[in-house]
């Protein structure tokens, strides 16, 4: 009547590890596909962050240029022009352009 997969243990073990091998490769894959690039990433803009000085020059998320005329540990005063100033976390800043030597 039935003639399927025997019963016996070594059939069914034969199973399990044809099934956790591609699982296993699946996630190795995608660790180091995406996990691992993304960590690498974070610890680059953590580090960037973490160096910023009075006087650089940045960009921030949402495409503002500007100088840092002000930094803390959270917040960053930036100078738009010689009369405005905005106030911004310090998570808003995207990416750093250039130093300005001539400011401080």
């Amino acid at each position: 009547m039935f003639q399927g997969m025997p019963l016996t243990g070594a059939g069914a073990g034969g199973g399990i590890v044809s099934l956790i091998v591609p699982l296993v490769l699946m996630v190795a894959i995608f660790y180091f596909l995406m996990i691992r690039p993304q960590n690498k990433k974070q610890k680059q803009r953590n580090s960037m962050l973490s160096q910023l000085k009075k006087g650089d020059k940045i960009v921030t998320i949402g495409g503002l240029h500007g100088t840092i005329a002000e930094i803390t540990d959270d917040v960053v005063v930036l100078r738009v022009n010689d009369v405005t100033k905005l106030t911004f976390d310090r998570n808003a800043i995207s990416t750093a352009v250039a130093r300005d030597t001539a400011v401080e």
